[in-house]
């Protein structure tokens, strides 16, 4: 667990004249500004935004962690304006650190941070309670306007371009349900091609692997694109893979 807090701390009594009136300053700043956590796994990208929003007269960031748990406790307890949250984490990502956040931290805005700007990940964001999305590409000075306007209960987004985003990930969540339950009507033998395909073997190898002539292989084959409305083995694979159906072999193994 990494934290790096964003408060300071007074100097002894010789050095109060020479600090003094820069302690007054960031007391009065951290007063009356807005109130900032951030959450990244990467401690030194953490450490950078807090440095860069800090140069900002009405930001302070409060802490920094790296864990997503972390940023729902942190939340919870130290009760911060936003919540800038990095999305693709090891553990808890940023979309289930959200829903948790906005659950046990109502009053704190959050807004998701990615290297990727996939309009997915802004409909599951906002799914989840954050009040938008933003890429880490984005400037310092387009972060801090975000913060700001997320803290006044601004939208970060066109509610056209939320609805659009949101309305092709219920049509993926459908699609994929579907998927699900087609792969569950297949056969233990149908299943067993596929996963013999997914370790890479070719088709002449798998009909010698399960002691059936090529064609025998070509019927059941088609008889997996059929059920599973896909066009290619690749599809169905990969289908098969996201729906834990089929496993990916250890190189190491």
């Amino acid at each position: 667990m990494a934290r790096a807090s964003g408060s300071g701390t007074s100097e002894g009594g010789g050095a109060r004249g020479a600090d003094g009136p820069r302690e007054q300053k960031r007391a009065a700043k951290a007063g009356s500004s807005i109130k900032i956590l951030i959450a990244d796994d990467q401690l030194a990208v953490g450490e950078a935004l807090q440095i860069a929003l800090g140069a900002e007269h009405d930001l302070t960031v409060i802490e920094v962690v790296t864990e997503g748990e972390d940023a729902v406790e942190a939340a919870a307890s130290r009760e911060p304006d936003v919540v800038l949250l990095d999305l693709q984490r090891p553990g808890m990502d940023g979309v289930e650190a959200a829903r948790r956040i906005t659950e046990r931290a109502p009053s704190s805005a959050v807004i998701v941070l990615s290297g990727e700007g996939d309009e997915m990940s802004l409909a599951r964001a906002v799914q989840a309670g954050a009040r938008g999305f933003l890429r880490k590409s984005e400037g310092v000075g387009g972060l801090a306007d975000a913060i700001r306007r997320a803290h006044r209960g601004e939208p970060l987004h066109e509610p056209t371009e939320v609805e659009a985003s949101m309305r092709r990930l219920r049509r993926r969540r459908a699609r994929d349900s579907g998927i699900a339950k087609r792969l569950d009507r297949l056969t233990p033998r149908e299943l067993e091609i596929l996963q013999s395909l997914a370790d890479g073997r070719s088709a002449a190898e798998v009909a010698q692997t399960l002691g059936m002539s090529p064609h025998t292989l070509r019927t059941h084959t088609q008889n997996v694109l059929t059920k599973l409305g896909v066009h290619s083995k690749l599809e169905a694979i990969v289908a098969a893979i996201r729906h834990g159906k089929v496993r990916t072999s250890d190189p190491d193994e």
